[in-house]
């Protein structure tokens, strides 16, 4: 890094520590007066030590989760017991039930659907074990305080909105009136007095817990990096047979990959903050992903210094949106290498599509795709930075990764390629291949429940078995029941629909199976609704659009008329597992458990040369696809309709993409069918109720380009012509 371009560290870290040391004591004290404590004060022992106390009785305990601001609100249920371990319960994210994307007040909603788990447990609020939190709200203010102190007068933009992303005062207020209105809203009197658990350590605890890994005594890496936590961004631990030790933490809000990332995405794709992101990391596809050729990689990687230790500084002498935000979060420096920002007010967000009819977007150019690779590459440098220094440490080959910044599928899959037997073998002597696991839900989306869970290890109980190992993400909200689903059929006037019988029987299940797929083999598109919904921001079967893989109009077809996206955003494959393991070159060091770790769309794989000539709507302009695996024992019906697409396009693959337009994933029967509304390429809905009783589902409105249900009505005569000739 060139001396006269870098800073490295707060320019005025005196400052800051005198901030922090006056505030910490005020804010937790405040904290205290308005029930919210510490997991270290004497309250948070009390509690830990009474649900202790249940446990050895053989009790079975509740704990209960809740993030009531920062970007994903909602709640979290895990019951907990000595005999069977940590169970997951519920994971509701409000902005499910809102159709808010990342709401961020109050989760009313989530609580009330919640309330309907409960009463089916025959648990009352008042017999939960605890409250937990998603952050420690008392710890945030004094942290971010003296973040913006160690800066000086230049950094005051940052207790603006347009650093609402980082640091947002109406959120901090909202903090601490948490306790009383979650003891309002469950009736709890006098008001529960609620535990404020690190954040960070809530993301480890749960994600290793639930991890293949947990089991074993052999040592396994735990690496937290996200936007920021409640101290710092960047946390390590090392977890062993069922418990978790914290080796690092970097203490720094603004030595961030988590910001780095969101900031460039933002202010050059041109979105919103948490909508940018994966809009960015598609286009990175597109761009030169070569080091020694890609126009803006070398001077961009100059914005981290890579520290002896494992450690990354910002370089605040290029970056500035540790005192702009994202109002300014360049400085002249940095603005010369990849042009001025685009300022919030010209961002475009996609999650929030009022009209479908006024959808247009920036072109792809060779200048903004390139950035998105640049940008990619960076944020590879400093992950890399940060793990090679935890393995070459710890000599461990598993490591699970969690926080916002492991959903970058793409550098998951080239973490994987990179420390294969040849690095262990160079570098530490062994023979190894790194294992990754990355739970469905690693951003803040699983905070309550993962807070949870982090409670329930602190009373005692080891992370792992016998409690569950994950499988599925089916946590969030309730299945709805058949008198749900004709209820909304009914009120929406503009919906037909039929009975095709029900999916709880296999031998009928087989048969709506096989008439989906031949609806989407002659490239028609259909919503699958069923279940509980999946937690997380990927779409997994339950709330999920199919359609036809081996066609290659199709993602020309679903990003224009179905889901109004980019053209440089790809579409996913699901498959079951003897198909992907044909397809696609599965990392070995994914195989734990069976290839669990591709069961959630958290990593990418590069495709065979068969599966570009046969599915070609699901290879991305790189060569990888982001694989899902579908078993038969947690998705019958999904894994179903695989099967029936191999007998009819000769793969058991479909295209999957998340069942929303310009809205979260849908979590109700309503939400779907306004879904088949606005979209102008989607045929019908499956929609399962919990019964088991199918429904296919179509829009009546007869103008082009839809056509009343015609098409479908004629596929599906042509199928039970089919049928009726093969009986």
């Amino acid at each position: 890094m060139s001396a006269a371009v870098s800073r490295i560290g707060p320019r005025y870290a005196l400052a800051g520590a005198a901030v922090y040391h006056v505030t910490r004591p005020l804010f937790r004290a405040l904290g205290r007066a308005y029930g919210l404590h510490g997991q270290a004060s004497a309250v948070a022992q009390e509690q830990i030590t009474a649900a202790r106390i249940a446990l050895e009785r053989g009790e079975t305990i509740y704990v209960l989760g809740i993030g009531a601001s920062g970007h994903n609100a909602g709640v979290g249920l895990v019951a907990a017991s000595r005999a069977n371990g940590i169970r997951l319960v519920s994971n509701n994210e409000e902005e499910r039930f809102r159709a808010i994307k990342h709401y961020k007040r109050f989760p009313h909603e989530s609580i009330r659907d919640l309330r309907r788990r409960m009463s089916a447990l025959g648990i009352g609020p008042g017999d939960l074990a605890a409250i937990v939190t998603t952050f420690d709200f008392p710890e945030i203010v004094p942290v971010m305080l003296k973040s913006i102190a160690e800066e000086g007068p230049r950094a005051l933009p940052m207790f603006g909105r347009s650093a609402a992303m980082i640091f947002d005062t109406h959120d901090v207020a909202a903090s601490f009136r948490v306790p009383g209105r979650v003891s309002g809203v469950l009736g709890l009197a006098p008001r529960r007095p609620l535990l404020a658990l690190r954040h960070h350590d809530n993301h480890a605890w749960f994600s290793y817990g639930v991890s293949p890994f947990a089991a074993s005594a052999e040592p396994a890496m735990v690496a937290v990096l996200d936007g920021t936590g409640d101290d710092g961004s960047i946390s390590l631990y090392l977890g062993r047979a069922g418990r978790l030790d914290f080796v690092y933490g970097n203490r720094s809000v603004f030595d961030s990959l988590g910001q780095m990332y969101m900031y460039l995405s933002a202010s050059q794709g041109g979105w919103p903050p948490l909508s940018s992101e994966g809009r960015f990391m598609g286009a990175a596809a597109w761009g030169d992903q070569d080091r020694l050729t890609n126009p803006f990689y070398r001077q961009l990687r100059e914005v981290f210094h890579l520290a002896p230790g494992g450690a990354i500084k910002l370089n605040r002498a290029l970056a500035d949106w540790h005192r702009g935000g994202l109002g300014r979060p360049y400085t002249k420096r940095l603005a010369e290498i990849l042009g001025p920002p685009i300022p919030p007010e010209r961002m475009w967000n996609p999650d929030a599509i009022l009209n479908v009819d006024d959808v247009e977007h920036e072109p792809a150019t060779r200048e903004r795709v390139d950035k998105a690779a640049a940008v990619q590459l960076v944020f590879e440098d400093a992950l890399f930075h940060v793990l090679d220094h935890f393995i070459r440490k710890t000599g461990s080959a598993r490591l699970v990764l969690t926080g916002g910044t492991a959903l970058n599928c793409i550098a998951n899959m080239r973490l994987l390629e990179r420390y294969g037997p040849e690095w262990y073998e160079r570098n530490l002597g062994k023979a190894a291949q790194l294992q990754l696991w990355v739970p469905p839900v690693p951003g803040d989306a699983g905070q309550p429940i993962g807070a949870a869970y982090h409670f329930a290890c602190r009373a005692g109980l080891a992370a792992g078995p016998p409690g569950e190992t994950l499988t599925h993400a089916f946590y969030c909200g309730e299945a709805p029941a058949r008198a749900e689903m004709t209820s909304a059929f009914a009120a929406a006037g503009d919906m037909g629909y039929r009975s095709l019988g029900s999916a709880a029987d296999p031998h009928q299940r087989a048969r709506i199976a096989d008439l989906v797929a031949s609806i989407v083999a002659a490239d028609g598109v259909i919503g699958l609704y069923q279940g509980r919904a999946e937690t997380g921001p990927r779409a997994l079967g339950h709330r999920s659009i199919l359609a036809n893989p081996a066609n290659p109009k199709t993602l020309e077809t679903l990003n224009r008329l179905v889901k109004y996206r980019e053209a440089v955003r790809p579409l996913a494959p699901m498959a079951t597992l003897a198909a992907a393991e044909r397809f696609f070159e599965l990392s070995p060091g994914a195989a734990a458990a069976d290839y669990n770790a591709y069961n959630y769309m958290v990593l990418t794989a590069r495709a065979k040369p068969e599966a570009r000539r046969v599915l070609p709507a699901v290879v991305h302009r790189d060569g990888t696809a982001r694989v899902q695996i579908v078993r038969a024992e947690t998705d019958p019906v999904t894994h179903a309709i695989l099967r029936a697409l191999g007998r009819r396009i000769g793969a058991e693959v479909c295209v999957n993409t998340s069942l929303n337009v310009g809205a979260p994933i849908c979590q109700t029967p309503e939400q779907a069918l306004e879904t088949l509304r606005r979209s102008k390429g989607m045929q019908a809905l499956l929609m399962i109720a919990d019964e088991g009783e199918a429904f296919l589902v179509w829009h009546k409105l007869a103008a082009a380009p839809k056509d009343g249900g015609e098409r479908l009505m004629a596929l599906v005569r042509a199928w039970e012509a089919e049928v009726a000739v093969s009986a």
